[in-house]
């Protein structure tokens, strides 16, 4: 069992195997939100399977249960009846006191209940652990605060939220954060009258706003899109009619995580063995799946199967990688590049400086101790590949895709890898290192 600041070493590096996709947990975050805003279908809840759990899944649990939704989790999903119900309403109606939401260190959790609660007129408290204080939430605390809210910042680590959000004409730039798009679409269609969000510029990190939008499609909230042009530049106009209360189906399902098999995916193209990882859909808004077509960029040999991947070493070369759509690859992308042939650069990565740690940074750090070529850019990374990298200590440093990619980058490394703090795992992916030792790796736990 994990505890605060484990520290492992990994002796002997994962052989190949076949593992399971987990649940993807931006799948869970928009499903469980919409679940509990629309309307209850006939049973009166709504079942979300979600047959894996993570600290970030549960923070926007609790925070959806402290608005007045009830959820309880069994045979392996969230049985959800949503705030609307009368116990729910009930519950609201006799609130008196400000809520407190504790979001955990998940941003999904903070960005899309924000605007949310803005639109529901509840007073709130989040509580926010971890770097996630320090995550930007300009421009969109700017744009409640000109439609209603009143929002202060008694401490770094709360945010106090009250009035109630005016349905109108919103406007948010697509490069800062696609949470803060999708946090406004989860909202607007619970006002009075209808709304119309301008996102400006490129919209980065796309899929993620699709994933948005197809929650709020399935649980029957309308949203409207155009593609326009505002003197040469990209412009989305989404129109939202207001008063809306959608319809739960029955039951959903959150699909597997290809943001997470993207460290077994990859580590089967720097490995020894061939490793398959199930459960994933081909045809998934997950940006993320753009790890087949990068691995085949790299020379990794793919296999493809309706619901299976299977990914076996090549002969690796670098490559350029734009990561605008897919920035939660880089860590494990600049794991494969460490051992490819020639020069990979990765680029249109900046936001990755306010992750849960900044990743340009981190990731640099984290490749350079184990023995890796590599440079630290504005925008990305510049990697130069070696046939192996030495191995070393090196720390997560709180950002749980940092201590996945450490786990990953063991399988090129010459000697042991020491991985400090490797319980960050949990904030996505808490059954990481069991699923790691089934794949063939030996770890020890150090003190």
């Amino acid at each position: 069992m994990m505890t605060e600041d484990l520290k492992i070493r990994i002796t002997k590096p994962l052989k190949g195997g076949t593992v399971r996709a987990i649940a993807s947990k931006s799948e869970a975050h928009r499903l469980l939100l919409c679940a509990a805003l629309a309307s209850a279908p006939p049973a009166g809840e709504c079942f979300v399977a979600c047959p894996d759990r993570s600290e970030d899944i549960d923070a926007t649990a609790r925070c959806l249960e402290a608005l007045g939704a009830e959820l309880r989790y069994e045979n392996e999903g969230f049985f959800v009846r949503p705030i609307g119900t009368k116990a729910g309403l009930e519950k609201n109606a006799g609130q008196t006191e400000r809520r407190v939401l504790d979001c955990g260190e998940s941003g999904a959790t903070l960005r899309f209940l924000l605007p949310v609660c803005g639109a529901l007129g509840l007073a709130v408290s989040f509580d926010m652990k971890g770097r996630l204080s320090k995550r930007p939430l300009s421009p969109l605390i700017e744009e409640m605060a000109a439609h209603g809210c009143a929002l202060s910042r008694p401490t770094p680590a709360r945010l106090d939220c009250e009035g109630r959000l005016s349905h109108g004409s919103y406007t948010l730039p697509g490069d800062i954060s696609s949470q803060f798009v999708s946090g406004l679409l989860f909202a607007l269609p619970l006002l009075n009258g209808d709304s119309v969000l301008r996102v400006t510029g490129a919209l980065e990190s796309r899929p993620y706003v699709d994933m948005t939008l197809d929650a709020l499609r399935l649980f029957g909230f309308r949203v409207l899109e155009e593609e326009a042009c505002d003197d040469g530049s990209p412009l989305h106009v989404f129109a939202i009619p207001g008063g809306q209360s959608g319809s739960a189906p029955p039951r959903v399902r959150a699909g597997g995580d290809w943001s997470n098999a993207a460290f077994w995916l990859s580590a089967g193209a720097i490995g020894k063995g061939a490793i398959t990882c199930t459960g994933l859909d081909p045809a998934s808004r997950q940006g993320d799946r753009a790890i087949v077509e990068l691995l085949e960029a790299f020379g990794a040999h793919v296999s493809r199967k309706p619901d299976a991947v299977t990914v076996s070493p090549g002969a690796l070369r670098g490559t350029d990688i734009d990561a605008g759509n897919t920035p939660d690859l880089v860590p494990v992308l600049a794991a494969v590049a460490s051992v490819a042939e020639g020069k990979t650069t990765i680029r249109n990565a900046g936001r990755l400086r306010i992750k849960e740690s900044d990743r340009l940074r981190t990731v640099t750090e984290l490749l350079s101790s184990l023995g890796a070529d590599i440079m630290e850019t504005e925008d990305g990374l510049v990697i130069t590949g070696k046939k192996s990298l030495a191995g070393g200590e090196t720390e997560s440093y709180g950002d749980h895709r940092i201590a996945m990619c450490a786990a990953v980058l063991s399988s090129v490394c010459d000697g042991p890898v020491v991985i400090r703090d490797a319980q960050a795992v949990r904030k996505s992916y808490p059954g990481f290192f069991e699923d790691f030792s089934a794949l063939g790796a030996q770890y020890e736990y150090l003190r």
